[in-house]
């Protein structure tokens, strides 16, 4: 079968198990827009900021080096010092945009996707050195649109980078009769205006390429029905998988069962198997079962019962026939209501007595 005829049955969204899988391995929407529009907004903010500063910065230091060139030693010494100086100036200078950018970038990629390790796409992959493989990267649907994005976004930023240009088309002749410090808060004022213009374009070009690259993610992770299946199968039909679950639900049901049987007006024992914990309150429409089970957890029951003052009455018959007709929080059957309706009297009696 055809690598074209597999994708056209794999027809089913992708389940959140196969996204999740898919991400540890490496394989995630990445759009490389994103990053670039990050670093280059980060690199404008940069120039907002701190430019005007860092060219004062540098224009002091060079006409400071500049009146004072005839006290400049000519011994490789000093000059290795000068040289020295100089690099870190402009390091100084160019460390605020380059590392505003730096950040933007990595907080990009965060964003998009969670931080994963993976060594998977290390690995060697002997069917990328087939050549038709490579063929279809190069003239394939993915290749052709990123050719044409690219070719679209160099044609709109040429388009705005020559119209800012040509509406300052008076001043940049100017420049080269005007002092170089005069020059400065100008030149700025250009490349900023040439950077927002190129943002706002990249803004349209990056929100749309990120629209495509999870389309297109989520459209390689679809799935064939019989790999639904195969998945549901996996998940649901695991025995090790049930029984954790069936395990942890038991676990949930004696906890809220031991919390309930304070609350119960009167334990119904048979004196070693079974116990059946019974709520009654005026205005009730039946009793209800709060807590029940058998051997240890009947014990437990009992135990529970005995240290918040709860009522036990031994009556195995009536114990055995509620412990295998009623469910946790359910009204007591219609049969039962007579011998209960016995026992609760008996324990309301009780408790009017000792009261």
């Amino acid at each position: 079968m055809s690598e074209g005829t597999e994708q056209e049955d794999k027809t089913e969204e992708p389940t959140q198990r196969r996204l999740d899988q898919a991400i540890e391995r490496g394989e995630v929407a990445n759009s490389t827009e994103i990053n670039t529009f990050a670093i280059l907004g980060a690199f404008t903010l940069a120039l907002v900021i701190a430019g005007p500063s860092v060219a004062d910065g540098l224009m002091r230091e060079m006409r400071g080096f500049l009146m004072n060139a005839h006290a400049v030693p000519d011994d490789a010494h000093a000059m290795s010092g000068i040289a020295g100086r100089s690099l870190w100036i402009w390091a100084s200078a160019v460390a605020v945009p380059v590392g505003m950018a730096a950040a933007a970038g990595l907080a990009a990629g965060l964003l998009q996707h969670p931080l994963v390790f993976t060594t998977e796409t290390l690995g060697p992959k002997f069917e990328r050195l087939s050549p038709m493989a490579g063929v279809k990267r190069i003239f394939g649907m993915e290749a052709l649109f990123q050719f044409g994005k690219g070719l679209a976004k160099m044609s709109v930023v040429g388009v705005v980078v020559a119209t800012v240009l040509w509406n300052d088309r008076d001043r940049l002749e100017v420049f080269a009769r005007l002092d170089p410090a005069a020059c400065l808060p100008a030149i700025l004022a250009i490349s900023l205006k040439l950077l927002a213009g190129v943002l706002c374009i990249h803004l349209a070009i990056t929100l749309g390429d990120a629209l495509y690259q999870r389309h297109s993610w989520r459209k390689r992770l679809r799935m064939s029905k019989e790999e639904m299946k195969q998945e549901m199968k996996e998940s649901d039909g695991n025995p090790e998988v049930k029984g954790r679950m069936k395990q942890l639900r038991m676990q949930r049901v004696k906890k809220r069962m031991m919390a309930a049987v304070p609350t119960a007006t009167v334990i119904v024992t048979n004196p070693t198997h079974y116990a059946v914990a019974l709520r009654y309150e005026a205005g009730m429409a039946a009793p209800i079962c709060v807590a029940k089970g058998v051997d240890a957890l009947a014990l437990r029951i009992r135990a529970v019962a005995a240290e918040h003052g709860v009522p036990v009455l031994e009556n195995p018959p009536l114990a055995r026939a509620l412990h295998a007709t009623v469910e946790i929080d359910e009204e007591i059957p219609a049969d039962h209501y007579r011998a209960v309706a016995e026992v609760i009297g008996f324990v309301m009696r009780l408790r009017r007595r000792a009261a």
